[in-house]
């Protein structure tokens, strides 16, 4: 094969180049390889699921799984998750609690059995996250070793750049659109300049195939992928703004920020305590989210799943009954969700991108109540507040929420805007006096931990 090192001149005369067509062409096959096993792999997720929470209940004489059902399968799901983090390569993947990034150098070919165990026992089981980080980095080892298997000695340089083709391929439907899917690995991996056009077009070649791919499998298997891929939400038609939406959107927003602020901490605390016995408290980790799910089940009367995964195979449903869900069983959903994603944030893997979507249309329902506010403007800006709450990505943040709420119309858009805006300001700052706080304490800590002299 003629070799595919990129030289090193301007941006222009690369892409205008041979070896970058070359690169495009193999960018393609790496998103055809790549979203055959993203697909597999989501696929998988969701059989697991069905097959544990639905089918075995049944074939075990049960009408619907009672509310104890879920405490073995999730410890089962810490036990494989600690095992997977504890024994085998790259520890389970990205730690969630630590938001959405991918720079630096990517996930390694023999990271990946370890990753995608983590992800499967974590997704498949029941616990509150997403799958596009393990597909991110899915996506990244593949399309790394695509390229190693066809050139071996490729120079870093096209090497990084399938590994980032291959995770534009990965996320391509999940988000509804590839597009979305390619902002946000760009937001999330800091690229920009001349950088940027070079793993652009890569990319949205390895999307666009990918899209493609995923379409043409889940038609020809006849799975359908409600099951794990968002779709825009059934608001009511919106008309515009006024100042009253701006009013509540603002505050809301405050509201929101410090909320998913504070279980972002909650994460990171529970981390550092499951790090000190990993296996074991990861275990007590996945029955602590079960404990939760059975006590909002009691409190409400609502199925434990209302608590469990990432929500969005529920949203159907909760627009359907928006109506009749009382105000008290939001709140509690809120609440118990919130701490059960925290947990999971913390000591499991997966993304922290659906949980967030999912928490902020609970909380959109609840401030739907509010005077002045209404479903439409409270969902689209309290989802697009609490995304960029926990992923600081404001550019995919808007566009998701963008996305999922296009049925109401362009209007909506300056309120989502705000919201981002707003929550994104309100995060870095609670972010920057915690850090402030800690920076303040270090030198105590030290003092205290020095040996006194002799």
């Amino acid at each position: 094969m003629t070799d595919t090192a990129l030289p090193a001149a301007d941006p222009v005369e690369l892409i205008r180049s041979r070896p970058y067509r070359v690169l495009l062409v193999l960018a393609a096959l790496v998103g055809l390889v790549v979203s055959t096993a993203s697909w597999g792999f989501l696929e998988l997720v969701h059989e697991i699921e069905v097959a544990v929470y639905t089918n075995l209940p049944h074939h075990l004489g049960y009408d619907t799984a009672p509310k104890w059902w879920p405490l073995p399968w999730l410890a089962l799901a810490g036990l494989v998750t600690g095992l997977a983090i504890t024994r085998l390569p790259g520890r389970g993947g990205h730690v969630p609690a630590e938001g959405l990034r991918t720079g630096g150098a990517p996930t390694r070919p023999i990271d990946l059995p370890g990753v995608l165990l983590a992800a499967t026992a974590t997704l498949g089981l029941g616990l509150v996250l997403g799958p596009e980080a393990p597909l991110i980095a899915l996506g990244l080892g593949l399309g790394y070793l695509a390229m190693k298997l066809i050139k071996k000695d490729a120079p870093e340089q096209a090497l990084g750049l399938m590994a980032a083709a291959g995770s534009f391929a990965a996320v391509s439907a999940i988000f509804g659109s590839p597009v979305i899917g390619a902002v946000l690995i760009i937001e999330a991996a800091g690229l920009g300049g001349a950088t940027l056009s070079l793993v652009l077009l890569p990319g949205l070649m390895a999307a666009g195939i990918g899209s493609l791919v995923f379409i043409g499998l889940g038609s020809f298997s006849g799975f359908s992928t409600s099951a794990w891929a968002l779709r825009p939400f059934p608001l009511p038609a919106y008309g515009g703004p006024g100042w009253g939406d701006f009013s509540w959107t603002v505050v809301l927003s405050i509201a929101t920020a410090v909320v998913v602020f504070g279980i972002l901490e909650l994460a990171r605390w529970a981390k550092r305590v499951v790090d000190l016995r990993l296996v074991p408290l990861t275990i007590a980790a996945g029955l602590v989210v079960g404990v939760l799910a059975i006590g909002f089940a009691e409190a409400t009367s609502d199925s434990t799943n209302a608590v469990l995964f990432s929500g969005e195979t529920a949203f159907g449903a909760l627009f359907s009954q928006a109506a009749t869900i009382s105000l008290s069983t939001l709140a509690l959903l809120l609440l118990f969700k919130g701490l059960a994603w925290s947990i999971s944030l913390g000591t499991f893997r997966g993304g922290p991108t659906f949980p967030a979507i999912f928490l902020g249309v609970v909380a959109g329902l609840m401030a739907a109540h509010l005077p002045g506010y209404a479903e439409t403007q409270a969902v689209a800006s309290l989802v697009g507040a609490s995304c960029v709450s926990v992923l600081r990505l404001p550019l995919s943040s808007v566009m998701i929420a963008s996305l999922l709420s296009v049925k109401a119309g362009l209007a909506v858009a300056p309120l989502v805007v705000v919201a981002l805006v707003v929550a994104y300001l309100v995060s870095e700052a609670l972010t920057a006096y915690v850090d402030s706080r800690i920076a303040a304490r270090e030198p105590a800590i030290e003092a205290a931990a020095a040996p006194e002299p002799v």
